[in-house]
């Protein structure tokens, strides 16, 4: 499948030119953003890893051999990118234990870079946002374009897509989800049967959220909306006054998608027109959503890029720095600016 079956149309025209992105593990820098005090004491390890070109899991399983303990027993926020530099906490539950020795877990991939007790141990979710560093590389735009589209996103937001990496390789993911939906079976491993669901119920968000990027609604409240903060799991019903409120414009509050589960969605007004429809589209996957018992949640349309800023480290690079909450794709910030191509590919759309 194409980017554009699994995300939809972008919110501010044409890319601007191309570039390359991870054409080096340092050209896309995460870190995690922990908004929690640690005690320095209890039964809970907690360490600041950075890891280059490792994914999450397996950094995890290193951990946990070198410190002699299961799996189980250790524990990260989120998955992080494994082509790219990235810090992020992970906690080892080691009660009566003392520090293990980690040298056998380091290498030119993985280094531990701090560590300190904690009474409780991370949990999935925990940390509040992301930090990304973001070099592209090999950059041809047109310069005052591309100065433009940045001024506007950094004020409008872009729209909150989950990025290509959810549905696995060529949409790999949403053909197993769709396969499992028409069978209307559940994958009995643990890890299959998440990445499955959340393929499927990211997919039926993306559709929304394509819908309403078309008719300009993505940015906007509308009468019988759900609106949510930034950075709140809740969500409230929009009427006239909430449709006006000035959170809105100050990029605070957005209007929220579904990711769907039991029972009908919550919304109304031309919202539920847009979410009914797709739901009688893909009966069945919205079907084997519900059936798998996930609770109905929300998702904001808008995603707010915190702290935009960019400079030129050479006359074909741009360097990114911005903060987004977390559960959201750094990626999708890039495509409203250029078009990602292989490395020495570049090419460029736009009128120089």
């Amino acid at each position: 499948m194409t980017e554009l079956e699994l995300l939809g149309p972008r919110a501010h025209g044409e890319p601007c030119g191309s570039a390359v992105l991870k054409a080096v593990a340092e050209d896309f820098q995460v870190d995690e953003v922990l908004d929690i005090p640690l005690s320095g004491e209890g039964e809970h390890l907690w360490l600041w890893v950075e890891k280059r070109d490792l994914n999450t899991e397996e950094a995890a399983r290193r951990l946990a051999r070198a410190a002699g303990v299961p799996m189980k027993m250790i524990s990260y926020a989120g998955l992080k990118d494994r082509q790219a530099l990235t810090r992020q906490w992970f906690s080892l539950h080691l009660p009566g234990k003392a520090d293990p020795d980690l040298a056998a877990a380091e290498d030119g991939s993985l280094r531990v870079l701090k560590r300190t007790r904690h009474s409780r141990k991370l949990q999935r979710g925990a940390h509040s946002a992301n930090g990304f560093t973001l070099r592209l590389t090999q950059l041809r735009a047109d310069s005052a374009a591309l100065e433009q589209r940045l001024q506007r996103i950094a004020a409008q937001g872009v729209p909150n897509y989950f990025g290509t990496q959810r549905f696995g390789h060529a949409g790999g993911n949403l053909v197993d989800a769709r396969s499992c939906a028409e069978r209307n079976i559940l994958p009995g491993q643990r890890n299959l049967r998440s990445r499955l669901l959340s393929t499927a119920r990211s997919y039926l968000f993306n559709r929304v959220l394509a819908a309403r990027v078309a008719d300009g609604s993505w940015n906007r409240a509308q009468v019988g909306d759900l609106l949510a903060f930034s950075d709140s799991r809740s969500f409230f019903p929009a009427g006239e006054a909430e449709c006006a409120d000035p959170r809105l414009d100050a990029l605070d509050v957005h209007p929220t998608g579904p990711l769907w589960g039991k029972g009908d969605s919550p919304v109304g007004g031309a919202a539920a027109v847009i979410e009914g429809a797709l739901q009688a589209d893909e009966l069945a996957l919205c079907q084997w959503l519900g059936g798998a018992d996930l609770a109905h949640e929300r998702r904001i349309l808008r995603l707010p890029i915190q702290g935009l800023a960019w400079h030129y480290p050479a006359p074909d690079i741009l360097q990114l720095e911005f903060v987004l909450p977390a559960g959201c794709f750094a990626t999708v910030v890039v495509r409203e600016l250029v078009e990602l191509v292989p490395a020495g590919q570049t090419e460029n759309p736009c009128a120089y």
